[in-house]
């Protein structure tokens, strides 16, 4: 991922209590607590920079002393994370996650100031390691094998500016981009680097792309009309085993991710016999079924994606861009009216119950 980081461990611990006063039954503060607090333009990379020892601790709670029975609380510390962060213990388990802007997460409770019940003896604050792992939010999360297209593509539609070239391997990282419509609505789109059959199996890139998706609302598979071929030594595989390879990969690592909306983008129409190639594929996507003898059977996904559009395009003439850009936010419109409508049923149906 070179520059690029999803991924941080770093050290927390609440503050010390403050010291109890045992003649007049005085108590100390509290420990200060650290908590991950979500913020918008913040990334893992620019923590690490800043904090190269990756620890932070809370202050410590205020002794209790005759002109202040009662000890203050030791300073919180806030540790500001990017937005899409799953906190993980060091077992990998989830302790919990980070998803819009303000959101706060307890990392490391402080320790209780000196009292009575603890013979005015201050307790220790939490202490312990966690994992920052970053999921890119995202509307649309653009899937495909290496040399698609999809950086081209991501160019066209949106103001980022991706690295472009005619090798395999151009997105090492992911990209994000937002489509601008006339009246200011927006759409973010994520370029991921590009998948290779076994990315499942953490080849390539495998789970390091594969966890980006998960937070993609729906998806924009991006194949190439002429086929892919990773090099010399691996097989040809024509646009509709692509998609079926696509949708396999995805299936394994994670079946909730076949289940999200999807259109798919069928690129480089401007090459010789595109038109022959998009009608036979087009062919195959009406009866999938009586085409999945092409694969060898460990390699036929168990559901295929259904598309909601199929749009050729070219990212070199600009063909089929305006209509993908109106399909996109058709298709995030609808979800978004349909996740309304259940929420809407789900709330009438509890105020239906409570009478």
């Amino acid at each position: 991922y070179s520059n690029f980081v999803d991924n941080l461990r770093v050290y927390v611990r609440g503050g010390t209590g403050g010291m109890g006063y045992p003649n007049l039954g005085g108590e100390g503060g509290k420990g200060g607590d650290v908590w991950f607090v979500a913020r918008e333009g913040t990334t893992l990379k620019s923590i690490k920079e800043k904090y190269p020892q990756k620890r932070f601790v809370a202050g410590t709670g205020a002794n209790s002393s005759v002109k202040a029975l009662k000890g203050e609380k030791g300073k919180d510390r806030d540790v500001y994370v990017p937005l899409g962060i799953s906190v993980l213990d060091d077992d990998g388990k989830q302790i919990g996650e980070l998803n819009t802007a303000g959101e706060r997460f307890l990392a490391a409770r402080g320790g209780l100031g000196g009292s009575l019940a603890t013979n005015f003896l201050p307790c220790k604050g939490q202490r312990k390691t966690v994992h920052l792992d970053l999921k890119l939010i995202a509307d649309v999360g653009l899937v495909g094998f290496p040399n698609a297209g999809k950086s081209s593509l991501l160019s066209k539609i949106s103001h980022a500016k991706p690295e472009i070239a005619n090798y395999a391997f151009t997105t090492i990282q992911p990209e994000l981009g937002k489509i601008m419509y006339a009246d200011h609505k927006q759409i973010s789109v994520a370029d991921l680097p590009g998948l290779i059959e076994g990315a499942h199996a953490n080849k390539g890139m495998g789970h390091r792309f594969l966890k980006h998706v998960e937070r993609t609302k729906q998806l924009l598979l991006v194949v190439d009309i002429s086929g892919f071929q990773l090099s010399v030594k691996t097989q040809f595989r024509t646009p509709f085993e692509t998609i079926l390879l696509l949708t396999k990969e995805l299936e394994l690592y994670k079946e909730e991710l076949v289940t999200k909306p999807a259109l798919l983008a069928i690129n480089k129409m401007d090459l010789p016999c595109a038109k022959d190639n998009l009608d036979e594929l087009m062919t195959q996507l009406e009866n999938p079924q009586d085409f999945l003898h092409l694969l060898e059977e460990e390699m036929i996904p168990a559901n295929t994606l259904e598309f909601r559009d199929v749009i050729p395009i070219s990212t070199y003439t600009g063909e089929g861009i305006e209509e993908l850009k109106a399909c996109l936010r058709k298709s995030i419109h609808e979800q978004a009216e349909q996740a309304n409508e259940e929420y809407r049923k789900k709330k009438l149906l509890l105020l239906q119950t409570a009478k």
